[in-house]
Protein backbone atom coordinates (compact mmCIF):
# COMPACT_ATOMS: atom_id res chain seq x y z
CA UNK A 1 0.00 0.00 0.00
CA UNK A 2 1.05 3.51 -0.55
CA UNK A 3 3.73 2.24 -3.14
CA UNK A 4 3.82 4.24 -6.49
CA UNK A 5 5.46 1.42 -7.92
CA UNK A 6 5.33 -2.02 -7.21
CA UNK A 7 8.47 -3.89 -8.87
CA UNK A 8 8.12 -7.42 -6.68
CA UNK A 9 5.85 -10.39 -6.65
CA UNK A 10 4.39 -11.82 -3.10
CA UNK A 11 3.05 -14.99 -1.89
CA UNK A 12 0.35 -15.16 0.50
CA UNK A 13 -0.03 -18.46 2.24
CA UNK A 14 -3.41 -18.57 4.29
CA UNK A 15 -4.38 -20.05 7.02
CA UNK A 16 -7.47 -21.58 5.75
CA UNK A 17 -8.65 -22.34 1.86
CA UNK A 18 -11.47 -20.42 1.62
CA UNK A 19 -12.97 -17.63 -1.13
CA UNK A 20 -13.82 -15.26 2.40
CA UNK A 21 -9.87 -15.91 4.05
CA UNK A 22 -8.85 -15.10 -0.30
CA UNK A 23 -10.26 -12.00 -0.56
CA UNK A 24 -7.62 -9.21 -0.90
CA UNK A 25 -8.99 -5.08 -0.75
CA UNK A 26 -7.12 -2.28 -2.65
CA UNK A 27 -7.88 0.45 -0.45
CA UNK A 28 -4.88 2.47 -0.65
CA UNK A 29 -3.17 1.45 -3.82
CA UNK A 30 -1.60 3.86 -6.31
CA UNK A 31 -1.58 1.32 -9.14
CA UNK A 32 -3.35 -1.58 -10.35
CA UNK A 33 -1.85 -4.73 -9.59
CA UNK A 34 -1.98 -8.39 -11.00
CA UNK A 35 -3.17 -10.94 -8.49
CA UNK A 36 -3.34 -14.69 -8.70
CA UNK A 37 -5.68 -16.94 -6.82
CA UNK A 38 -4.30 -20.76 -6.23
CA UNK A 39 -5.81 -23.51 -4.22
CA UNK A 40 -3.80 -25.62 -2.35
CA UNK A 41 -2.54 -27.73 -5.28
CA UNK A 42 -1.21 -24.91 -6.40
CA UNK A 43 -3.79 -24.60 -9.34
CA UNK A 44 -4.92 -20.94 -10.41
CA UNK A 45 -9.01 -20.46 -9.59
CA UNK A 46 -9.15 -17.17 -10.33
CA UNK A 47 -6.82 -14.04 -11.64
CA UNK A 48 -7.65 -10.41 -11.65
CA UNK A 49 -6.13 -7.32 -12.74
CA UNK A 50 -6.88 -5.48 -9.40
CA UNK A 51 -7.85 -1.96 -9.14
CA UNK A 52 -7.24 0.62 -6.59
CA UNK A 53 -9.90 1.09 -4.33
CA UNK A 54 -11.83 -2.00 -4.92
CA UNK A 55 -12.42 -5.46 -3.08
CA UNK A 56 -11.87 -8.58 -4.88
CA UNK A 57 -13.43 -12.04 -3.85
CA UNK A 58 -12.00 -15.18 -6.11
CA UNK A 59 -14.33 -17.55 -7.55
CA UNK A 60 -13.13 -20.00 -5.80
CA UNK A 61 -11.43 -21.41 -2.58
CA UNK A 62 -7.87 -20.20 -2.40
CA UNK A 63 -4.99 -21.25 -0.13
CA UNK A 64 -2.24 -18.74 -2.08
CA UNK A 65 -2.65 -15.26 -3.18
CA UNK A 66 0.04 -13.93 -5.87
CA UNK A 67 0.60 -10.56 -5.94
CA UNK A 68 2.44 -8.73 -8.74
CA UNK A 69 2.91 -6.08 -10.85
CA UNK A 70 0.83 -5.28 -13.68
CA UNK A 71 1.68 -7.19 -16.56
CA UNK A 72 2.57 -10.30 -14.95
CA UNK A 73 -0.49 -12.63 -16.03
CA UNK A 74 0.22 -11.69 -19.26
CA UNK A 75 3.77 -12.50 -19.62
CA UNK A 76 2.87 -15.99 -17.95
CA UNK A 77 0.00 -16.16 -19.92
CA UNK A 78 -2.08 -17.73 -16.77
CA UNK A 79 -5.03 -19.52 -17.40
CA UNK A 80 -7.72 -21.37 -14.91
CA UNK A 81 -6.24 -24.78 -14.51
CA UNK A 82 -2.77 -23.82 -14.03
CA UNK A 83 -0.50 -25.11 -12.10
CA UNK A 84 2.11 -22.60 -10.42
CA UNK A 85 5.11 -23.39 -8.41
CA UNK A 86 8.03 -21.74 -6.39
CA UNK A 87 11.60 -22.45 -4.05
CA UNK A 88 11.63 -20.62 -1.05
CA UNK A 89 15.50 -20.10 -1.43
CA UNK A 90 16.00 -17.82 1.81
CA UNK A 91 13.14 -18.63 4.75
CA UNK A 92 12.43 -15.62 6.89
CA UNK A 93 10.84 -15.16 9.99
CA UNK A 94 8.97 -12.18 8.95
CA UNK A 95 7.44 -11.55 5.68
CA UNK A 96 9.52 -9.37 3.67
CA UNK A 97 9.17 -8.18 -0.26
CA UNK A 98 11.83 -9.12 -2.30
CA UNK A 99 12.63 -6.69 -5.54
CA UNK A 100 12.77 -9.01 -8.56
CA UNK A 101 12.50 -8.11 -12.24
CA UNK A 102 9.38 -10.11 -12.58
CA UNK A 103 8.74 -9.49 -16.08
CA UNK A 104 12.38 -8.67 -17.35
CA UNK A 105 14.88 -10.89 -16.64
CA UNK A 106 12.84 -14.01 -15.62
CA UNK A 107 12.40 -16.72 -17.96
CA UNK A 108 8.87 -18.65 -17.60
CA UNK A 109 8.34 -21.78 -18.91
CA UNK A 110 4.95 -23.73 -19.63
CA UNK A 111 4.51 -27.20 -20.49
CA UNK A 112 1.57 -29.03 -20.15
CA UNK A 113 -0.60 -26.13 -18.17
CA UNK A 114 2.63 -25.91 -15.92
CA UNK A 115 4.38 -22.65 -15.34
CA UNK A 116 7.83 -22.74 -13.99
CA UNK A 117 9.89 -19.63 -13.13
CA UNK A 118 13.39 -19.68 -13.20
CA UNK A 119 16.02 -16.85 -12.97
CA UNK A 120 18.40 -15.69 -14.80
CA UNK A 121 21.85 -17.77 -14.86
CA UNK A 122 24.39 -14.93 -14.16
CA UNK A 123 26.75 -14.14 -16.92
CA UNK A 124 30.38 -15.29 -16.75
CA UNK A 125 33.03 -12.49 -17.55
CA UNK A 126 35.22 -13.37 -20.68
CA UNK A 127 38.84 -12.56 -19.74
Amino acid sequence: MLTPNVNYALVFILPAETRANASIHMFFMLQSIDVIFLNSAREVVDFKKAKPWRVYIPREAAKYIIEGPHGIIKALDVAIGDKLSWIVEDEKEKAVPSPSNVINGVSFKKINGTISLAEPKPKLKEP
